[in-house]
């Protein structure tokens, strides 16, 4: 009888067991909702336990600075104790948030399509209470570029976080003031710089700006920092409403575009249109995320399209080029390129104020959108002032030029290698001071600037080091001037004319090829300027020439100031010479040479060298005659005392009887082994190396015969050898 029953009950005991277990869930859930609804009631009953505003012991104070703000309508929020900073900014705030609901409330009865002149008056007023009010923030830990955004966003969150701090605090607060301030520093070691609301991460201190000893208290730049975070964590949170109270204003400031006040053409679109462009989307409408991204796609088109045209001038002038662009028109290209970069700043500028201020985004997007413009409007301005820079050195090399009273083109390339560089390092140096103060305003301390400008510093020195050193070199040769486009000149061991001077390197026509020489060689190596420059425009350029010859035998004081004289008088006898300068110079314990420069008329390389070889061939012979009009003759110990004294005498009369030969000195100079030694020197004025050494062949004759006639004997060297038994 059990087992067929078995099947039947079973299924009635899971129905019993699950019709049990609703009931009890009934049961539990039936109990939880008296739990249930407290828990809901909770914030509510908190907030009814909180100490109202009125019951806080500075509310008395609160009252005060109304009235002393409706009494004086430009005072000052910031105040040297705590009590007065934050009462200050709490009533300016308040009355900012209900001026905004006011003004915008009265857009469908005020006249015309914007503002009228009453109500503009009172929005200008109400921009600067908050302005005031901003002020008391202190903003010093935040970047440059949206310092005054962020300030302006944190004071109405601050506002929206006091007001909830203030309607819900459940104890009082007790706000110190200016004597409570000095009570506090009589009893501390250290004054008090700081002070906190408490509960709470507000924090007021005294200005780190100005004097400690002024006692000016401001929000700390750390509760700046974290406003942000603190409204995020009250603004779904109810806060008790008392006349001080703004429910809702950040987002009435946010949401619209407009600065404190919307545009009145926005405030009277019909409500359903606004519900409908006021979608939110990462806390920006839809109105604001459309017209920011128009806005920013066509300052991007218009940036695109003025860079190719840009492009385009560096790409004409290449494939163009040709002396007259590249010389005198070379500066209208410059300055159009400037007119194709300058307008892209006031653009950028324009859009990021549209952005802003108009269309008013705020929060994350505007600091992206910020950062995003400033880019564009420092590296803009970067590449404007090399630009501007450049324009300036052409037009500026043209005007000296003219001022100079020259025209040539040549003129204008020596002046544009001397002004060009100086103007592109000005351009480089204003470059790297605009992005200095790009990252200064994407808010990169100053310190740190100076780190990451060490960085390429380091690679400079380590990697590039020779172009550096080739780019002050540069310099320093355009600001010397030992040289110039156009000129004859050595530098080192290379001579030829100078074509090209650059912020790297120069160029050099030799005879045979042109030669790219490093500016830091060259400021190196020793420069040596054969080129007279000449102030006046219309007189043909001219080169220099110098001649080194060594002499090869050492020769006397005497010797020496010969030389120097037939070579003097040979080089003013040529007139192709001008402004010849002729010299002896002796390095140490090397032979002396004999150094001619002398400046010609510019006629090529071939008439150069055969001057060169005319010259160096003529002081080959000079040398000679100097030489030979030295000449040492020594007469017998038999000579008797009178006709050693009249052995100059006879020497001058053989000697002055050719024409052409002057005698200088003649002195008995040695008392040697075998002879007394006359030394005589003269001097010729023979036209060419042959009459002298006729004249040398005669005067040798003349002196045998005159020393026969007078009977004195030119002895030979003998030896004698004495041998001893």
């Amino acid at each position: 009888m059990i087992e067929p029953t078995m099947p039947m009950l079973m299924p009635r005991f899971w129905i019993r067991r699950a019709l049990a277990a609703f009931t009890g869930l009934l049961i539990s859930v039936a109990l939880m909702l008296p739990g249930l609804a407290e828990v809901r009631q909770a914030p509510r009953a908190l907030m009814e336990e909180g100490v109202p505003l009125s019951s806080q012991p500075f509310y008395p104070a609160l009252l005060d600075a109304v009235e002393t703000w409706e009494a004086v309508p430009l005072g000052e929020v910031i105040g040297d104790n705590p009590r007065s900073t934050l009462l200050n900014f709490y009533v300016v705030m308040a009355e900012v948030g209900h001026q905004m609901r006011t003004i915008s409330a009265s857009a469908t009865t005020d006249p015309g399509f914007n503002w009228s002149r009453a109500a503009q008056q009172r929005i200008d007023r109400l921009q600067k209470r908050f302005n005031l009010a901003v002020e008391a923030l202190n903003t010093s830990e935040i970047a440059k570029s949206i310092k005054d955004d962020r300030a302006e966003e944190a004071a109405i969150q601050l506002k929206q976080i006091l007001d909830y701090v203030f309607g819900n605090s459940r104890k009082t607060f007790n706000i110190p003031n200016h004597d409570a301030i000095l009570r506090l520093n009589e009893s501390l070691e250290q004054d008090l710089t700081d002070w906190r609301l408490p509960g709470t991460a507000i924090v007021l201190s005294l200005d780190d700006s100005n004097d400690a000893q002024s006692g000016n208290y401001l929000f700390s730049s750390g509760t700046v920092l974290q406003i942000e975070r603190m409204y995020e964590e009250i603004s779904a949170l109810p806060a008790r409403t008392t006349p001080f109270t703004t429910p809702g204003l950040y987002d009435f400031y946010s949401l619209t575009p407009g600065y404190l006040v919307p545009p009145k053409w926005y405030l009277r679109l019909p409500s359903n249109l606004r519900k409908l462009i006021e979608v939110q989307f990462w806390g920006q409408t839809v109105f604001q995320i459309f017209f920011s991204l128009l806005t920013i796609t066509l300052l991007l088109l218009i940036i695109a399209w003025l860079g190719r045209r840009l492009i385009h001038t560096y790409r004409d002038s290449d494939s163009n080029r040709s002396e007259e662009r590249v010389g005198l028109q070379a500066d209208n290209i410059a300055w159009w390129r400037v007119l194709l970069m300058a307008p892209i700043l006031p653009l950028t500028r324009l859009g990021l104020i549209t952005v802003d201020s108009s269309i008013n985004i705020t929060g994350t997007p505007l600091v992206v959108a910020t950062f995003g413009f400033y880019i564009i409007y420092f590296l803009s301005a970067s590449v404007l002032a090399f630009l501007f820079f450049e324009a300036l050195g052409r037009t500026g090399a043209e005007w000296m030029m003219y001022l100079r009273g020259g025209s040539s083109t040549l003129r204008l390339q020596r002046i544009s290698n001397f002004v060009m560089p100086i103007c592109r390092t000005l351009g480089a140096v204003a470059m790297v001071g605009l992005i200095y103060k790009l990252l200064l305003f994407l808010g990169l301390p100053a310190e740190t600037v100076l780190a990451f400008s060490a960085v390429p510093g380091l690679a400079i020195g380590l990697g590039a080091s020779k172009l550096l050193g080739n780019l002050f070199a540069g310099l320093a040769i355009q600001t010397d001037r030992p040289l110039r486009v156009g000129e004859f000149c050595r530098v080192g061991d290379n001579l030829g004319f100078v074509t090209k001077i650059g912020l790297r390197s120069l160029e050099l026509q030799t005879l045979d090829s042109k030669i790219t020489i490093p500016n830091a060689v060259a400021d190196d190596a020793t420069i040596v300027n054969f080129s007279q420059r000449s102030q006046r425009s219309d007189h043909s350029p001219s080169q220099g020439i110098e001649l080194r010859y060594s002499l090869v035998q050492s020769l006397s004081p005497e010797q020496v100031e010969d030389l120097l004289y037939y070579t003097r008088a040979e080089v003013k006898r040529r007139p192709e010479l001008m402004n010849s300068l002729v010299s002896v110079e002796r390095n140490g314990d090397e032979s002396p040479e004999l150094v001619c420069f002398a400046t010609v008329e510019l006629h090529g390389w071939q008439a150069y060298m055969e001057l060169r070889e005319a010259l160096l061939l003529r002081m080959q012979k000079i040398e000679d005659q100097v030489l030979k009009s030295r000449v040492v003759i020594g007469v017998s110990y038999d000579t008797t005392a009178e006709q050693l004294r009249q052995i100059p005498s006879w020497i001058r009369e053989v000697v002055e009887s050719d024409p052409d030969f002057k005698l200088r000195s003649c002195r008995l100079m040695a008392i040697s082994e075998f002879s007394y030694d006359y030394v005589f020197d003269f001097r010729s004025s023979h036209r060419s190396h042959a009459a002298f050494k006729d004249g040398i062949n005669q005067m040798n004759q003349d002196l045998l015969a005159s020393f026969a006639r007078h009977q004195v004997d030119i002895p030979f060297p003998t030896q004698m050898e004495v041998q001893k038994d």
